[in-house]
């Protein structure tokens, strides 16, 4: 039997870490990760107990993209075939994306093609000032089709034709510069960086993180209309008065840490 090369762990806190390990070939993917990694989305957006998502690569480097291997076998078929794997890996984007918790991307080393979409599905990301991001698909040939929509949300338009077209490789404090990644850090200090980030979001309460998240969905890109200003009324409103809202409220006022903080272990007030 085959070794699963995505693993998930989720801790007491419900903070849930995918990880990819398949080292020997950086972590790149093929149509079994894929799958795995749809696999382990599915399952984490059924867990109501999960806080945070994390998404790492092992060994040295985050991820090399897709699998050389796996690109060269499906050349190899025709459209229909092409146009199935296609869906698949658009599927998995989509699983990520719409996770409904907070999902960051912690980046060491190479970041490439495919794994840059990755990262921009991801509500934020952490990277080591060594890790290198390229979409890089025009060198063979190939587009960062599935990927497209995500990489254009993340850095705009003007950003991502460039390094679309161009192919060209840039670094950590490019991709901040681009808001590919909200921050960045020496590679000794990234899991601590990442850590703080993932005690940064379990301050919040976790039905708001949600409807939060969902928020930010439904309104950018959003004509400022009657009915938009009508639905963000409708959103304040049912969280005031839902279980958590009024727990959030009662514990502001009386100077103590709300359910969902003590309920992880973390009463400090700050």
């Amino acid at each position: 039997m085959t070794e699963s090369t995505v693993t998930t762990q989720i801790d007491e806190r419900g903070v849930a870490t995918v990880t990819l390990d398949r080292q020997a070939k950086h972590n790149a993917f093929d149509d079994v990760v894929i799958g795995e990694l749809r696999d382990a989305f599915r399952a984490l957006h059924k867990d109501n107990s999960v806080r945070v998502v994390v998404l790492r690569g092992a060994g040295k480097h985050f991820s090399a993209g897709g699998d050389l291997a796996w690109m060269r076998r499906m050349a190899e078929y025709d459209y229909g075939h092409n146009m199935k794997d296609a869906e698949e890996l658009a599927g998995m984007l989509q699983d990520l994306y719409r996770l409904p918790m907070p999902t960051v991307a912690v980046v060491q080393g190479a970041a490439f093609g495919g794994a840059v979409g990755l990262v921009s599905c991801c509500d934020m990301a952490v990277a080591s000032e060594r890790a290198r991001f390229a979409l890089s698909e025009v060198r063979i040939g190939l587009i960062p089709a599935t990927i497209g929509p995500y990489v254009v949300k993340a850095i705009g338009e003007r950003a991502a034709s460039r390094y679309m077209l161009t192919g060209e490789a840039f670094d950590a404090a490019t991709a901040l510069q681009l808001g590919l990644v909200s921050e960045t850090c020496a590679a000794e200090h990234l899991d601590a960086h990442a850590s703080a980030l993932v005690d940064e979001l379990l301050l919040g309460g976790p039905e708001a993180q949600r409807a939060a998240k969902d928020l930010v969905r439904g309104v950018a890109g959003a004509k400022l209309t009657a009915a938009l200003i009508e639905d963000t009324c409708a959103r304040i409103a049912h969280i005031r008065v839902s279980e958590e809202g009024q727990e959030g409220l009662s514990a502001f006022l009386e100077k103590r840490a709300p359910a969902w903080r003590r309920s992880t272990g973390d009463g400090e007030e700050r």
